[in-house]
């Protein structure tokens, strides 16, 4: 029993087994072949690792935005003058990488809390008896007092009046001026899997350049500053249209950075797409533009009232798509094993073909497999055992009559020595 599981152990760590390989020369089936394992080397070299950089690893970054605008606007409204600066026009206050800049506007100033008419098309009437007392209307004003106003022919309600009229929007926009307003955009990122960190504001950029540059995609592609009527125009969008009754504009910062190379190298580019607010996009006709309304509340008096405005701005999302990659020996024998065994595919097709569509299919099979069975097994065995009996009896026989060979020669030779 030792000397077996010791022979056996030797066997599993002194021993190697390898399949048996039939070489078959068949044309078809070699061509075949070589081009199935060309397909699966294009394939590793071409889309894995060219394309698709399967011998990287990747990371995203986390990153922070914030952004300054300047510019100044002016404004003529039946005869009343008003400068807008970056405190009037732009919603949230500054800094945020989501804000919007106001073009056009509907004012309605002097605002107090009282009773007066809803606007004509809100809420129509022909008798008290339309107006119910303390209802409210979904677009309306206010809450409506039960009474029937007969010059406007509009229920009357609790709001503040006068109420806002807004079916008339301004055109062209009152504040065609922010086409010349400018965006300085800063943004830092950082890819914590390769504690690399970067900023916009890159190695070439320093206080002159700032102060004089304006981004272009090809003259200034790294430059900061940004003017809105350059930003509205590479999004594709018309600024008169976009301004008159507002849109949205998303501005893209794309960091896509191989960290092989320097990191010198990894800059950021920016791309502008048009969200919404363009006229001739069937899809927005239902609702056009994007608005808002604020209020400035003030006392005069004694008596509070309110200045309200309707506001059509451009709203403009920052961005930061982010990707980096830099060479990494695991992924790299990852996708190497597996365009390995994808090579697999090319002897399972080969025989296939030599198994079920060759005409010589049968003498592949048994080139291919070796089939056996226990009762051919059991006659096998007991074949050997009958011949290996035969043999050792013929062997014994042989032996013993050379021995009686060999007794009578040495008697022979005594008998003549006497």
């Amino acid at each position: 029993m030792k000397n077996q599981i010791t022979s056996a152990l030797s066997d599993f760590f002194f021993e190697y087994e390898t399949p048996r390989q039939v070489l078959v020369r068949n044309r078809r089936v070699g061509v075949v072949c070589r081009l199935i394992q060309l397909g699966v080397l294009v394939y590793i070299i071409g889309w894995v690792f060219i394309y698709e950089k399967g011998y990287q690893s990747t990371d995203t970054a986390v990153s922070s935005v914030f952004t300054k605008m300047k510019g100044v606007g002016y404004t003529n409204v039946s005869g009343r003058e008003t400068v807008w600066d970056v405190a009037d026009y732009v919603f949230p206050s500054q800094g945020d990488p989501s804000f919007v800049v106001m073009t056009n506007y509907i004012i309605t100033e002097g605002q107090k809390m009282g009773k007066c008419p809803e606007l004509e098309g809100k809420h129509n009437c022909t008798s008290d008896a339309d107006c119910v007392g303390g209802s409210y209307k979904r677009t309306g004003h206010g809450q409506m007092t039960g009474v029937c106003v007969n010059t406007t022919k509009t229920c009357e309600v609790l709001a503040w009046c006068p109420v806002e009229d807004d079916h008339t929007v301004p055109s062209p926009p009152l504040l065609m001026s922010a086409e010349n307003y400018t965006l300085f955009i800063k943004n830092s990122i950082t890819f914590p899997l390769f504690y690399v960190t970067r900023s916009n504001l890159v190695e070439e950029i320093n206080k002159d350049y700032l102060s004089k540059c304006l981004y272009h995609p090809e003259d200034a592609p790294l430059c900061p500053i940004f003017k809105l009527g350059d930003i509205v125009k590479l999004s594709g969008f018309s600024f008169e249209n976009l301004a008159q009754e507002g849109g949205a504009i998303g501005i893209v910062i794309d960091w896509t950075c191989n960290l092989d190379f320097h990191v010198k190298h990894c800059k950021p580019e920016y791309n502008f797409h048009g969200l919404y607010g363009n006229p001739t996009d069937v899809d927005a006709s239902a609702s056009i533009g994007y608005n808002f309304r604020y209020a400035k509340h003030y006392m005069e008096d004694k008596v509070p009232k309110r200045t309200l405005l309707k506001v059509f701005g451009i709203r403009f999302d920052i961005i930061v798509k982010s990707l980096a990659r830099k060479f990494d020996i695991i992924p790299t024998l990852t996708a190497i094993g597996s365009g390995v065994g994808i090579f697999g595919v090319a002897t399972v097709v080969c025989d296939l073909v030599l198994l079920y569509l060759l005409p010589k299919r049968e003498f592949y099979k048994n080139m291919k497999f070796k089939y056996t069975d226990t009762h051919t097994q059991q006659d096998s065995e007991s074949y050997d055992l009958d011949s290996n009996a035969h043999y050792t009896l013929e062997a014994n026989s042989r032996q013993a009559q050379d021995k009686s060979n060999d007794t009578d020669a040495e008697a022979g030779s005594t008998e003549a020595e006497k």
